[in-house]
């Protein structure tokens, strides 16, 4: 719209584009999350006798929340035990960790060698004197078959002995499988933190995989925003972040980026940073709503004028610049916002003046006349 050539010049204040040096921050909002969360489950089947957190509850890492009852396990771990013994003595084996270091020295082995030692003898014994014409080919045949048999049984029992030993491996396995069983029906807190939900009654019957707590930790408390995906480059980690939040209003709680995403949400254009918050006095509580600034080192000269000389106009922001005591508006792209200034992307150059009063009134092409210059 263009302004009456004949209107009488308005008075206006002025001021200039100015370039200011201005230090890039991150501003966005988002959510607190725990730092570790964990549904902890029973790894074994029985009835819960002891119960000793609940909701709210702070616990130690290692700290025992459910016992499970453990009487069918004992048993039968006492059985697989005494199976393990049995077989470790017929290697003779003493104590459990001990191993075959040769097999030709196991007890049966030993014996089955002695029989097999005792028929060559006599076999030699025999074919000699039938070599002399002194023995019998009834008695010959006679060791001969015994020597027979006694090889059998020596070669049956070393691989009885083999078995024997993958057995005994077997059974030590089972043992041990057993004793981790016993050791699941003690149900422990894996870290220090707090019960977000207790799932479980002292009396209830559980199974594997059933779920009994949730624990969190919130010291640190993580804070999640989504940054612009052209503030990538600014962002990095160990930079400060200030938060506020709106439980407590005058307060500014400080945090440092740890985490950041290698990549944009394609649908957003966003990309996900995280800041760890110091959280001892368990004041921050996850899912709570927060506002973050994250301070970078990204430094840059820019355009800035006072917000009070900009028009919002059917949708777009205006600036009036005084040429020649006419003006010339300009629709004009903003950046960030610096107190009561406001940075100009683009739309004006430093040294421009730009009317700071009147700017309701203001059209292109009005005639003004600068009362005073800001």
């Amino acid at each position: 719209m263009q302004a009456k050539p004949n209107a009488a010049p308005l008075s206006v204040t002025t001021q200039r584009v100015r370039l200011r040096r201005v230090v890039r921050n991150v501003e966005a909002v988002g959510s607190l999350f725990p730092y570790e969360e964990v549904t902890i489950s029973s790894e074994i089947e029985g009835r819960a006798i002891d119960v000793n957190a609940d909701l709210g509850d702070r616990v130690a890492k290692g700290q025992v929340l459910v016992r499970v009852a453990d009487e069918e396990q004992r048993y039968l771990l006492a059985q697989n035990e005494a199976q393990l013994r049995q077989a470790l003595d017929k290697l003779g084996l003493k104590a459990e960790g001990d191993k075959v270091k040769d097999l030709q020295q196991t007890p049966e082995v030993r014996r089955a060698q002695a029989d097999l030692t005792d028929a060559d003898q006599r076999f030699r014994r025999m074919r000699d004197l039938s070599r002399q014409g002194i023995g019998s080919k009834q008695d010959l045949d006679q060791a001969q078959a015994h020597l027979q048999s006694a090889q059998a049984g020596y070669d049956s029992t070393l691989n009885a002995s083999r078995n024997l030993v993958q057995e005994v491996e077997r059974t030590r396995g089972a043992v041990d499988l057993q004793r981790k069983k016993l050791r699941d029906t003690t149900i422990r807190a894996p870290f220090d933190g707090q019960v977000k939900e207790r799932m479980v009654n002292s009396g209830a019957y559980v199974k594997a995989s059933t779920p009994v707590f949730t624990l969190v930790k919130t010291d640190p408390i993580r804070m999640r925003i989504e940054a612009p995906e052209r503030m990538a480059p600014w962002i990095r980690n160990g930079q400060v972040a200030d938060v506020t939040l709106e439980a407590y209003p005058e307060r500014v709680f400080q945090g440092k980026v740890w985490r950041i995403s290698p990549t944009v949400d394609q649908s957003k254009r966003t990309f996900v940073v995280e800041a760890l918050i110091a959280n001892g006095r368990n004041e921050l509580k996850p899912g709570s709503y927060a506002k973050a600034t994250v301070h970078t080192a990204r430094s840059e000269m820019v355009c800035i004028v006072p917000s009070k000389a900009l028009n919002y106009v059917f949708g777009a922001n205006k600036l009036y610049v005084v040429r020649n005591e006419k003006i010339d508006a300009r629709e004009v792209k903003l950046g960030d916002r610096f107190g009561d200034d406001i940075e100009i992307a683009d739309g004006v150059k430093d040294g421009e003046e730009i009317a700071t009063s009147q700017i309701n009134k203001l059209e292109n092409g009005t005639r003004v006349q600068v009362a005073s210059v800001q």
